[in-house]
């Protein structure tokens, strides 16, 4: 057991964990690695153990937790089956990491330039999509509401969803796709599930049926990704603490 990873403030969950432990609440971000875990379950058998915690309360910037994630963010992943036990902060990089557990590619890619492909797409979510609608639910919910941010936000989301739909539409390529990266139709993966557990909430976020009707290829695919088993698993009770 690592002394600078652990101390005696680290919850016995945590540190007594063997393996594979997620540190999660179950918001957008924390169904990122909750999800792909369980896709991993299905598909390889994989085990880990969690810990929720409740981020309204500030647990995320205690001592224990901040030596974990000097960021103060959920979700984290720390994998006890190495030595020192290693912490993995931010949601595409844990993505990435738990791909190591897929060995044959279920949800990831052998092909360099698809890999390319896949990592672009959720990088381009990492970094456009996620600030974007976050913040949209950060002012939206604000008690002091600040509309020229609210507008910007809005604006902003719908953007990113066009770029999406544009993707999954074929628009530019004469072949609609059922998922982002991938020959052909595409193949479901972490690009999917790094930027479905967002994109999923356009209600949450104030958008109505009208406004979604322009992206007609987008709501089909939130739809296909939800009906799969481990993605209810992971959204659902399982990682509920109510």
């Amino acid at each position: 057991m690592s002394n600078e990873l652990y101390a005696d403030d680290t919850p016995a969950g945590v540190k007594n964990a063997k393996g594979l432990h997620l540190i999660t609440q179950s918001t957008p971000n924390g169904q990122k690695a909750q999800v792909l875990l369980e896709e991993l379950a299905d598909a390889y058998g994989l085990e880990w153990t969690t810990t929720l915690i409740d981020i309204s309360t500030n647990e995320q910037k205690k001592d224990w937790f901040l030596r974990l994630n000097p960021n103060g963010r959920i979700p984290v992943i720390v994998d006890n089956a190495v030595t020192p036990p290693f912490p993995v902060m931010e949601t595409s990089a844990e993505l990435l990491y738990l791909l190591k557990f897929d060995k044959d590619d279920r949800f990831g890619f052998k092909d360099e330039q698809q890999k390319s492909e896949c990592l672009q797409w959720l990088f381009f979510w990492h970094g456009n999509g996620t600030p974007y609608q976050g913040n949209l639910g950060f002012f939206s919910r604000a008690v002091e509401k600040l509309p020229f941010a609210i507008e910007r936000f809005r604006k902003e989301t719908l953007r990113v969803f066009g770029v999406l739909e544009i993707r999954l539409s074929g628009k530019y390529t004469g072949e609609p796709r059922d998922y982002l990266v991938g020959n052909g139709k595409g193949k479901y993966s972490i690009a999917d599930i790094g930027t479905w557990t967002w994109v999923k909430g356009w209600q949450r976020s104030g958008y109505s049926d009208e406004d979604m009707n322009a992206f007609p290829h987008l709501i089909k695919w939130i739809g296909r990704i939800a009906e799969r088993p481990a993605v209810a698993r992971g959204t659902g009770a399982k990682y509920s603490q109510s």
